[in-house]
């Protein structure tokens, strides 16, 4: 895993351009207002990226328009690119995403997805970069 002090993660993400919210959502689990992100309504073919680390995340083939303001993916690109664990800081449990290399927070995985897998990965903008194809 790799690991920083709070100083180096944000001359990091500074230096790649990452909106100013990436730090509070990768490092400190904001999230981005709905409707507010740079890839939400983004249909262009790609890779979806850490912003923290560049460990590929999800393809566009799995983006789909979930209608919540947020980009959201039924599969990541690969089942080890993401670790997940229960959040329960709210009145509800959610189950947390984050990315298996970094650990930056994304998002949060949920069961009202479509087919094939039943899932959302509704992930925040200010965590991802694309790449396109």
């Amino acid at each position: 895993m790799i690991t920083k002090t709070d100083d180096q993660w944000r001359e990091l993400l500074q230096a790649k351009g990452a909106e100013p919210k990436a730090f509070d959502v990768t490092r400190h689990e904001a999230t981005e207002r709905a409707f507010t992100g740079r890839w939400e309504g983004n249909k262009k073919s790609g890779t979806y990226r850490c912003i923290c680390c560049d460990q590929p995340l999800f393809s566009s083939d799995t983006k789909y328009d979930s209608g919540t303001g947020w980009p959201s993916y039924f599969a990541p690109i690969a089942p080890e690119a993401v670790g997940t664990k229960v959040d329960g800081l709210l009145w509800m449990k959610r189950t947390e995403v984050h990315c298996a290399q970094c650990h930056a927070h994304l998002g949060h995985v949920f069961e009202d997805g479509p087919a094939p897998t039943g899932l959302r990965y509704c992930m925040n903008s200010a965590s991802l970069h694309f790449i396109p194809t």
